[in-house]
């Protein structure tokens, strides 16, 4: 216990050091996986680009229409018509963005993913649509990750995370499910990795408790869930 409290003052360190921009891109993904209870494909298209307004404030931009951003933050859920092919294959150009180091060029990546979504409802491309990084020659489809609800059986994809200033996390799954760490828990995570590097699996603990833990990893942190 002793050695936790002494790495403490390093770990907050760590986190007010910790780029903004990475966190905003994490809240972007977050949001697009949030969009994904919308039914009506327009609206999704909609909730999408209301999910860019945190990297948008980032960079000091124009916000993004208030409709657009009620949208990202409240999506009405429906049933999806046409299944979720085209959204998944935007999802997943949105995640390979992510080897842009420019946070302006993976704003004008993550709009350029929307192609297919606009091609499908007969939209004229979007001008970032060239923006779009391809796959290496010959790459096969299976190495780019794609929203799902699990990687492996009993795990799921994490889309982002953030610590409060206490150290604690609340990490948003691809499952649409946020879970926050309870704050009593001794136990401090150290991710430094983009989200979707991480798989996580909930379980139940002693006394009806639940357990967070990370895939390849040996601690189990104490959550509840936030959603």
């Amino acid at each position: 216990m002793r050695n936790k409290v002494w790495l403490l003052p390093a770990l907050l360190l760590a986190l007010l050091t910790q780029p903004a921009a990475a966190r905003a891109r994490d809240e972007v993904m977050a949001g697009v996986f949030r969009c994904a209870v919308i039914g009506d494909m327009r609206l999704w298209l909609d909730c999408y680009y209301g999910a860019a307004q945190p990297m948008r404030a980032e960079l000091n931009m124009p916000p993004v229409p208030a409709a657009q951003a009620h949208l990202a933050l409240a999506p009405p859920a429906g049933e999806v018509a046409g299944g979720m092919s085209v959204r998944y294959q935007v999802a997943a150009g949105a995640l390979r963005c992510d080897g842009l180091s420019d946070d302006r060029a993976w704003l004008n990546c993550y709009y350029g993913a929307a192609q297919p979504a606009r091609a499908q409802l007969g939209l004229s491309p979007a001008p970032q649509a060239r923006a779009q990084p391809s796959l290496p020659q010959g790459a096969p489809a299976a190495t780019v990750p794609i929203p799902s609800h699990t990687v492996d059986p009993g795990w799921s994809q994490m889309v982002a995370y953030r610590f409060n200033h206490y150290g604690i996390f609340t990490v948003t799954l691809a499952n649409g499910q946020v879970w926050r760490q309870l704050p009593g828990d001794t136990d401090f995570a150290h991710w430094t990795k983009p989200a979707a590097s991480y798989a996580v699996r909930i379980s139940r603990g002693a006394l009806g408790s639940l357990n967070l833990k990370i895939k390849g990893g040996a601690q189990a942190f104490k959550v509840e869930q936030a959603n």
